[in-house]
């Protein structure tokens, strides 16, 4: 029942289009069942057997009253103008009820049509918006492939399977439910039965249909996984053609396509048995009706005649194709709840790094960022140890140290990408979760070793978060850091698209854009994650140099692994296994010919 809440909290919102859709469902059911019955009088025409009525009975809702009052008025029509115009009238109606069913049945379509689309679109803007809102943990938990198939593939299943669905969902059992009321006023002992069957026929199909969702969750839960190894072949087909590594990534795709080939293989085989099960159920319903039915009229039994027994069973004939297509639906259903099952996942996920109650905004950085006693952990695997850390305002603080020593994680704490597990850090004084993420996010500034660029142009790679910014300040960040020069050379210059990931520059170009981005933003504080170490020299002397430019009049925390670019820092802090085991300047730790002397001296060997 849960799972069916989830997509009815996405319905719900759109509750007057689907009463719009089910009245007009309803009209065109009825006027649908009105054409059909017509066949019970245009019947009794042409043999003959029509009953001449000479007077009205009070209208109500029994069958007997309202053919009794029918044939009156038919009587009429026969005795002043014939049998023919009797035959035309009836074909007339039945015309006139036909155009009515399909306009209604047409307006109900068309208030269902912002349904469907509204539903598919609510959750993509939820799954996006909780996307941008999960902390980064749980991003390095998961894999990247598996996640975008949860929100492509799987808000699409949910598409396909269940809001395509919502038509026959919405008409089907409205169809059913008039339907049989209809033959329970024409003949409540024949209607009995259908009655008993169609229950049992449900049954049957329920239980095939039970069987569908785990099968769909687990192809859906592959489907991710291949999507994972797409996207690493792609990103590393450098590597995989460097090692001849062509034939194992071949090998291992296929045998995850394969596999999930298999499942899926499970899955429509089941699927599709929804239409012959439905069908044979539902002609072996019909033959029991046209057997029973036929013995009552055989046996002269009391209202039911042969043509009105030919009308009921018309119109009993018109709830096979409904209770079909609401099992194929019912089937869709399920197929589609393992993918709102996968989304809901994503849509429940805790969201451990926001705001606490009573934060403070913060505008401005004015005395020092303090790390006391922090310790982290990921994954129950030590990270940090016991960090003591003062950061005055103006200084510039290196951290460095072999990799894997913790000094990325260190800074990632300051804007909260992660929550620390002991100690406190503060700034101003203030500790970082009684301030609101927003406020202390927009006083730092971030150049990381590997930047992150979208495929738009240059201005809006610059400007990105600074929605206010001018052109003049775009260009002005741009000269800082720069890079105006190889930018006023394109051929739009910064209104040119840098391609996927910035791939139509290069590294050096890339890391300028990056900065460029951060000056922009004129932070108080900023971190630069290795911004230089993947660099040629030239690129690097450039990089460089826009980096002094942007730390001047500012706190600047810079993890390096080539020493020679923190020889002027204020403090340099050395890192091992998770703790800071050195600190001073540079003439200082090389005086203490520790660990910091001792990476000096490989670098310099080099």
């Amino acid at each position: 029942m849960q799972s069916y809440k989830k997509i009815l909290r996405y319905i719900f919102p759109y509750w007057t289009r689907i009463t719009l859709n089910i009245a007009f469902n309803f009209l065109s059911v009825v006027f649908s069942l009105f054409s059909l019955t017509m066949v019970i009088p245009f019947l009794s025409i042409l043999f003959q057997t029509q009953k001449e009525t000479y007077e009205l009975i009070p209208l109500r809702l029994d069958f007997d009253a309202i053919i009794n009052n029918f044939y009156y008025y038919l009587h009429l029509l026969i005795e002043n103008h014939g049998e023919m115009a009797a035959l035309i009238f009836i074909s007339a109606l039945v015309v006139v009820t036909s155009l009515l069913k399909n306009i209604f049945k047409y307006l109900a379509l068309y208030h269902l049509a912002p349904v469907r689309n509204g539903v598919v679109k609510d959750i993509r803007n939820d799954v996006y918006k909780k996307t941008l809102d999960l902390p980064l943990s749980y991003f390095s938990q998961g894999r990247k492939g598996d996640l975008i198939s949860r929100m492509t593939n799987d808000v699409y299943q949910i598409e396909i399977s269940i809001i395509s669905s919502m038509a026959m969902v919405f008409r089907d059992p409205i169809t059913i439910l008039v339907y049989i009321g209809w033959l329970l006023i024409m003949s409540p002992p024949l209607t009995l039965f259908v009655l008993i069957l169609l229950p049992i026929a449900g049954f049957v199909i329920g239980r095939i249909a039970r069987s569908l969702k785990p099968t769909a969750l687990k192809s859906q839960s592959k489907l991710g996984v291949i999507l994972s190894v797409m996207e690493e072949t792609l990103s590393g087909l450098r590597v995989i053609k460097a090692f001849n590594a062509e034939e194992k990534m071949r090998d291992r795709f296929l045998s995850l396509n394969n596999f999930y080939t298999r499942i899926m293989n499970k899955l429509y085989r089941r699927q599709d048995l929804a239409s012959p099960v439905s069908e044979f159920l539902g002609t072996t319903v019909f033959i029991i009706i046209m057997f029973f039915g036929g013995t009552m009229v055989l046996s002269g039994g009391p209202g039911l005649s042969p043509e009105i027994f030919i009308g009921y069973l018309a119109v009993f004939s018109q709830i096979i194709q409904p209770s079909k297509n609401f099992s194929k639906a019912w089937y869709n259903i399920q197929k589609g709840m393992a993918s709102a099952e996968r989304i809901d996942n994503v849509l429940t996920a805790d969201v451990s790094i926001q705001d606490a109650e009573g934060a403070v905004a913060k505008n401005g950085f004015s005395s020092d960022i303090c790390f006391h006693d922090v310790s982290f952990r990921y994954e129950e695997i030590p990270v940090l140890k016991n960090i003591n850390l003062k950061i005055n305002k103006g200084q510039k603080i290196a951290l460095v140290g072999q990799s894997g020593a913790g000094k990325s994680t260190l800074v990632d704490l300051i804007p909260r990408f992660y929550d620390i597990d002991d100690g406190q850090i503060t700034i101003d004084g203030m500790p970082l979760k009684k301030i609101k993420i927003k406020d202390i996010r927009a006083l730092i500034g971030n150049v990381n070793q590997e930047p992150i660029l979208f495929n738009d142009t240059f201005y809006n790679n610059i400007a990105f978060g600074a929605s206010d910014a001018t052109e003049d300040e775009v260009v002005r960040a741009a000269k800082i850091a720069n890079a105006h020069e190889f930018i006023s050379k394109t051929p739009l210059g910064y209104f040119t698209n840098i391609g996927d990931q910035g791939n139509k520059l290069s590294g050096g170009q890339r890391q300028r854009i990056s900065i460029a981005r951060a000056i922009l933003k004129n932070p108080p504080i900023l971190i630069l994650d290795e911004a230089t170490s993947s660099l040629d020299t030239e690129s690097e002397k450039l990089v460089q140099e826009a980096l002094m430019n942007v730390m001047q009049n500012r706190t600047s925390i810079v993890i390096a692994h080539r020493l020679s670019t923190i020889i002027n820092a204020d403090l340099i802090c050395v890192m091992h296994e998770g703790k800071i085991v050195e600190t001073g300047t540079h003439s200082e730790l090389l005086n203490k010919n520790g660990i910091y002397k001792k990476l000096h001296g490989l670098q310099m060997f080099s």
